[in-house]
């Protein structure tokens, strides 16, 4: 079974596909989409859209798994910002006819870390060891996209 991990945003969208096989996981693809940042909105999201049209055409994977949207009470336009590319991730996901999963962010980091409230280098350390990488990967947005995907096998 092939996962999807994005971690969506206008500027850094981040993406890992791993492969779940026989109890084994196993990284096929993992990097970031970045639109111009000059550009609009409009121009923002069509860039996020093509670029996981692509990945999607290239790779079919079987599911697709996002982090539920958050925002914090003082930073109300964040969760603004965040709906815009989160909603094209669900378009592309949709489009494409490929199922979608959303976990709380401490249940993807309690799953990886066995602590919800792990932080971002906690994160990119265990997707490392989990996904026996040499290097953790970078940059977080990445980490963040395989983590979820990684989560995801735990729910299988």
């Amino acid at each position: 079974m092939k996962i999807l991990g994005i971690d969506p945003g206008l500027n850094v969208t981040g993406y890992g596909l791993i492969e779940f096989e026989n109890s084994h996981l196993r990284l096929l693809e993992a990097g970031v989409i970045r639109p111009k940042t000059k550009d609009g909105l409009e121009s923002k999201i069509l860039t996020i859209f093509a670029h996981l049209n692509d990945i999607i055409s290239d790779f079919k994977p079987d599911n697709m798994v996002l982090e539920n949207l958050y925002s914090h009470y003082r930073h109300p336009r964040t969760a603004i910002t965040l709906g815009h590319a989160r909603g094209v991730v669900l378009l592309s996901a949709a489009t494409n006819g490929i199922p979608v999963s959303c976990y709380a962010a401490t249940k993807i980091k309690k799953s990886l870390t066995g602590n919800g409230y792990a932080s971002k280098h906690q994160i990119q350390r265990a997707v490392k060891e989990i996904l026996k990488l040499e290097k953790v990967p970078g940059p977080s947005d990445v980490a963040d996209a395989l983590a979820a995907a990684i989560c995801h096998t735990g729910q299988l």
